[in-house]
């Protein structure tokens, strides 16, 4: 067994990661409150080149296949958008570049795939569900439920590397293997971390219990989280080599309404649709 990872060990190694891109907090906290003028949030994401541009080049390829002139500043960009996708791009632009500097580059394709592809998945549930969930922390929370993998691929990369061997060879679950290896999954281990960067309780949940729902439940992301990862693997939709199909929790289906009859087909058919057109360069080639 490696040196167990401990919440304290977790907690000390912050300072050796990328600072969490809290302007996503503050544009969310932003978009959620109906007193917040369309202006204040123009000057939040203008403080952002990244996002300004990001935000510019969608809009112009929008309006390009309608026929309207280019749109070169952020205020009228932010009124042709939308709110609804400036705050879906505004989080996924931040936490695509937080991944990209938190693991080695090679690692890096497979990860993003997989959280975007949960991602997908996350957001179409949450606006089938009639369960109160935010569409907003579902998206956080799957794009950043793996994070606790993150974190070992950086800090324990070849014992990491050795568990998964043995999952596959096993033909077990890669949590189990990590709480014998470990002491610890990478579930628990990503909670820790969204606690420690102030991020809700409800995304703290989705990412700690996402291989194990009944300890987070009642709470629906944390059905949220775990159904879409299922939904992901089910589907492949990131593509991967091995795609497992985990079991799914039926009592997360029950919270959530999911009944997998007839009506199900209009959700796997919005996942599919949204998922041809996900996968944008949201990683910088830099």
């Amino acid at each position: 067994m490696a040196n167990p990872v401990t919440k304290q060990r977790v907690l000390d190694s912050r300072d050796q990661l990328p600072a969490f891109p809290f302007v996503v907090l503050q544009i969310l906290k932003t978009l959620d409150d109906p007193e917040a003028c369309l202006s204040l949030l123009s000057r939040q994401v203008e403080s952002d080149a990244v996002i300004s541009a990001r935000l510019l080049s969608m809009c112009n390829r929008a309006s390009t296949s309608q026929g309207r002139a280019p749109v070169n500043n952020v205020f009228t960009a932010l009124s042709l958008l939308g709110m609804a996708r400036v705050r879906e791009a505004v989080v996924t632009i931040k936490l695509a570049s937080f991944m990209q500097a938190f693991i080695p580059a090679a690692a890096l394709q497979y990860y993003w795939s997989h959280s975007l592809a949960c991602a997908v998945c996350g957001v179409e549930v949450a606006h089938y569900t009639e369960a109160d969930v935010s569409v907003d922390a579902s998206l956080i929370a799957c794009l950043l439920h793996d994070v606790g993998q993150l974190w070992l691929l950086r800090f324990e990369p070849e014992v990491l590397q050795a568990a998964m061997q043995a999952s596959e060879a096993r033909d077990v679950e890669i949590d189990v293997v990590e709480r014998e290896v470990f002491g610890v999954d990478h579930a628990t281990i990503g909670g820790w971390l969204a606690q420690a960067w102030g991020l809700s309780d409800d995304i703290c949940k989705g990412i700690a219990f996402h291989h194990s729902p009944a300890g987070g439940l009642p709470e629906p992301l944390v059905a949220v989280v775990h159904v879409s990862e299922v939904l992901n693997h089910a589907l492949n939709l990131s593509h991967a080599r091995r795609s497992h199909v985990r079991s799914i929790s039926e009592e997360c289906c029950a919270l959530l309404g999911l009944d997998w009859g007839d009506d199900s087909h209009r959700l796997f058919g919005r996942i599919e649709a949204r998922s041809r057109h996900a996968f944008a360069p949201y990683i910088s080639e830099s």
